[in-house]
């Protein structure tokens, strides 16, 4: 059968509007089969690496999927807790923020769900329930603040596959990007201030971002300018000088060059210049996650202080925080304008006209 077909579909039920949140993505545990399954599907990607497809799917296959694995699961093994990895708990508490906000604030008839990108819940799972719920408006919001090709293009990919698989398609909305929506800069920006209040302030504050390769850049890929724009306004929230801050990238892979300057490099190399106490903050990461917790909390901070610093301080991400939720809870509203949910007399007198009537014959 061509295409995903809707069955035994009640006429009477109410048409809903969905809010489809959505991130990267995590293996199922930190094991190696785990990790091989989740980094097949992740890095065959050709929005994640663009490189002709047989060779790399030589290189994938042949040299990649047999020994990142067991060193990636030592690494996610670190940061799994009882409850599963920290991006797919922090997210579900995301999903259930949202959804008490939202129906907090009359929007009761709207149904709010997470997917992932890569592994589970997936895309093709998610969606299938979501519609089986009536959703005939579909707002989808991946949580990356600055646009990239290999992340919310990737997302629209995956929404788009399976779309192309479906016989009814919901009215469908998506949100690209964010990098300088003022309630996410003012939510960012206030959790530096906070982390400020009960700590002190370090002689410089680092905001570190996602790297990707420079060829997207000059490409096209407006991720550099975005993340840029992001820590600028962040820096005027905070007041601080041009002198009091920096921007970086960091997780780089394989040997071409990646965006400048490099998190670790410069990490290494701020303790010679003076530098003694960093704080870092991470605003392309709406959820801690492997690269917050383990590269940036532990890997980094050993690089400063080998190098001499004497002071280093991981800043946690915005998390299912009350002011990101307050931001995400007001970019959703903004983007669902228009769209109205059924009211309840509307929804009686549509059943009611319906009730008698037969579809298909």
């Amino acid at each position: 059968m061509r295409y995903i077909n809707t069955r035994d579909y009640d006429h009477k039920q109410a048409d809903k509007i969905g809010i489809l949140i959505t991130n990267l993505g995590t293996p199922d545990a930190p094991t190696p089969t785990a990790l091989k399954r989740y980094l097949k599907q992740f890095l065959s990607d050709p929005r994640v690496v663009e490189v002709p497809r047989l060779l790399w799917w030589l290189i994938l296959n042949g040299v990649i999927l047999r020994i990142r694995p067991r060193r990636s699961a030592k690494a996610y093994a670190t940061v799994f807790t009882e409850q599963g990895s920290p991006l797919l708990f922090h997210t579900q508490a995301q999903r259930d923020a949202i959804d008490a906000r939202l129906k907090q604030d009359g929007l009761k008839d709207v149904v709010v769900d997470f997917a992932m990108r890569y592994g589970n819940p997936s895309f093709d799972s998610v969606l299938e329930t979501m519609l089986a719920r009536g959703v005939r408006k579909l707002l989808v919001v991946p949580l990356y603040p600055q646009y990239s090709a290999s992340t919310s293009a990737s997302s629209f990919d995956e929404l788009a596959r399976n779309f192309m698989r479906r016989r009814w398609l919901p009215d469908l909305r998506f949100v690209s990007h964010y990098p300088d929506y003022p309630p996410f800069i003012s939510a960012a920006a206030d959790k530096i201030r906070q982390h400020w209040q009960q700590h002190g302030r370090a002689d410089k504050l680092i905001l570190s971002y996602h790297g990707i390769p420079k060829r997207y850049l000059l490409n096209g890929d407006p991720y550099h300018c975005e993340c840029y724009k992001t820590s600028r306004l962040i820096a005027e929230q905070l007041g601080l000088g041009k002198d009091e801050y920096l921007t970086t990238f960091q997780s780089r892979f394989g040997r071409e060059e990646w965006l400048k300057p490099y998190t670790d490099d410069t990490l290494k190399a701020l303790p010679a210049q003076g530098v003694k106490s960093v704080q870092i903050f991470c605003p392309g990461f709406s959820a801690d996650c492997l690269e917050t917790i383990e590269e940036i909390g532990e890997e980094n901070k050993e690089y400063f202080l080998q190098a001499g610093g004497t002071g280093y301080e991981y800043i946690s991400a915005l998390n299912a925080e009350p002011q990101h939720i307050d931001a995400l809870c007001q970019l959703i509203k903004d983007n669902l304008q228009g769209w109205h949910v059924m009211a309840d007399e509307q929804r009686a007198m549509r059943a009611n006209s319906l009730n008698s009537e037969k579809y298909g014959d």
